[in-house]
């Protein structure tokens, strides 16, 4: 069998490398070697990130509530119960985004909550 050298398979996977890697400081930008370690670890980082922005969006928003329930004089964890509890089925990022634009409406919102919560108590045991 002849001896198959792939000239330009070679050359459009190091064209495509080099592309991926562009904008890298240093070696990792124009050395094979360093680029193609550069460019696999960057794609393990941004898979892994990725995910990690979801979490770290949530705990934003979890934050920006807890500041609105706070001005409100209530507590997150009971403004979410109250939440439940009252069928209010909005999720985290709507309610903080209410907080921010609509404060009237998170207002009412958070009326409702603290309403339910009331509502749904168990009543004190006589001694």
């Amino acid at each position: 069998m002849p001896r198959v050298r792939k000239g330009a398979s070679r050359t459009q996977r190091r064209e495509r490398l080099f592309k991926e890697a562009k904008g890298y400081f240093g070696p990792a930008k124009n050395k094979r070697a360093q680029a193609k370690i550069a460019v696999r670890t960057a794609g393990v980082y941004a898979y892994r990130d990725r995910r990690n922005r979801k979490r770290e969006m949530r705990a934003l928003w979890i934050t920006r509530l807890t500041a609105a329930c706070k001005m409100r004089g209530t507590r997150y964890s009971i403004f979410m119960n109250g939440c439940k509890l009252a069928g209010i089925l909005l999720n985290r990022k709507m309610l903080s985004e209410l907080a921010i634009s609509h404060p009237a409406t998170f207002d009412a919102i958070c009326k409702q909550a603290v309403d339910a919560v009331k509502a749904h108590a168990k009543p004190a045991k006589a001694a």
